[in-house]
């Protein structure tokens, strides 16, 4: 299974798994229909949210936050919902290759944080700055799949 992202706000994955009811409200109220709950089998979190950002980003609309009855998904600011980090693979990235003629910045423009967690370097270069909340959109809009979110559970210093 590819990895997944968890909804804005969540504190983290131990927090979620003790206070989320599996209620099903995030998911409902999800306009985008980013969120699903993972199967109960799930050895860890079963019955808990997530979202497959190649599948169907968030795009932190901050609904799913809230609805949350137990406060598993706390309310914060769509600048701070702390789901994970982007990072663009220059090597692979049209925008990075001198002779490809070609200007894309597709996840600069589709970001929901455009001009803060993505920006243009040199007025032409996407760069994630330190200000990504790792929603996925960027990932998901890319149209040669160099960028990549990390869960913010597998980020070094992660309080998982």
């Amino acid at each position: 299974m590819p990895p997944f992202l968890r909804p804005p706000g969540v504190r983290s994955e131990k927090d979620l798994q003790s206070r989320c009811i599996s209620c099903g409200r995030c998911v409902a109220v999800c306009n985008y229909a980013c969120l699903e709950l993972t199967p109960d089998y799930f050895f860890f979190g079963g019955g808990t949210p997530k979202i497959f950002q190649r599948k169907s980003p968030c795009f932190l609309c901050m609904k799913c936050v809230a609805v949350c009855p137990t406060e598993a998904l706390r309310p914060v600011p769509m600048t701070e919902a702390g789901m994970g980090l982007a990072r663009i693979d220059k090597a692979k990235c049209v925008d990075y290759q001198r002779n490809a003629g070609v200007m894309c910045w597709t996840c600069y423009e589709r970001c929901p944080l455009k001009g803060k967690a993505i920006i243009l370097k040199n007025g032409y270069l996407p760069e994630i700055t330190e200000h990504c909340v790792g929603c996925g959109v960027c990932e998901y809009v890319c149209p040669v799949t160099v960028v990549q979110v990390t869960p913010a559970r597998h980020l070094p210093g992660s309080c998982a």
